[in-house]
Formats: structure tokens, sequence, C-alpha cells
């Protein structure tokens, strides 16, 4: 899988090459070694290792119903009193981060209201904070730690 730029971490991967299968720790089991799961799997290292996010409050893939479709966050981070705070949308390394992809994340919180926003491709990292009435929101320059999130 391709380096990304995130530090480097070590993964439970077992199967041949083509049919790879990695160990998620936060569902686990293993699940199907794709380059957006790759991505993933990374970004929560990062989370926790480098953020300081309690593994127990990170979701993966967390169904929510949104004009009668079932929608999926990739990355869905609660505070400790189980309320959602932060949704992490995670694309393939070769996917642009164009304004597609952050209107996929706009509109999976214009249900969940959540004030942080993270959407990484493994390559690039973006991170928005709304206003406390969701009226404006601002682009941040790092990832936020889990201790300023909760705040």
């Amino acid at each position: 899988m391709k380096q990304l730029n995130l530090p480097e971490y070590s993964f439970t991967i077992k199967g041949k090459e083509g049919e790879e299968m990695i160990l998620d720790p936060l569902r686990r089991r293993f699940v199907k070694l794709t380059p957006e799961e790759w991505v993933r799997q990374n970004f929560i290292q990062y989370l926790i290792r480098e953020g300081r996010y309690p593994l127990g409050l990170i979701g993966i893939e967390m169904q929510f119903g949104h004009n009668k479709l079932k929608k999926r966050t990739d990355i869905l981070v609660h505070n400790r009193l189980g309320k959602p705070v932060m949704i992490v949308e995670c694309k393939a390394p070769e996917i642009l981060l164009e304004d597609k992809v952050f209107e996929q994340i706009v509109t999976y919180n214009m249900k969940l209201k959540v004030p942080y926003l993270v959407v990484t491709n493994g390559m690039r990292h973006y991170a928005c904070r709304f206003a406390e009435d969701f009226s404006s929101w601002e682009y941040m320059n790092v990832i936020p730690l889990y201790d300023e999130i909760i705040s």
C-alpha cells in the first residue's frame, strides 16, 4: 500500500496479494484492505496515538438515516457522554478532495450536527470547526487533539 502523509504504523495484515485483509481494532475483525480502508486504518491510528482520541469513543461506518436514505460515516468520534463531536470522511489516496467530497460530509452533518469535520485522502487532510449555532465555520491549521474538541 502507498505511503501516506501520516506517521508509519504497524498493522496485522493477512492474505495473498490483491486479497489482503487488515485487522480493524475497532470492529475487532479483519476487513478487506482497499486503498480507502488503508487511509481509514492509518487515520484511526493517527487519532489514537497522536490526537489521544479514546479508542472506545471512535465508531467506524456508523449508519444513520438522512432523507429516507441510509448513510454511513467513515469515522464518527463521540465525547464522553456519547454525543457525536467529529465526522471524518476518508478517501483513497488517488481521490482528489474536491467540492463533492466536502458536500458529502456537510450533508452528513446536516443530520448529525457535529462541531468538527475532517476530510482526508491520506495525503492531504482538512479540518474545520463550526460555530456553536452552525451559522459559520472555519478551516483549522491542524487536526485538533481530542481534549480540544471536547472542551
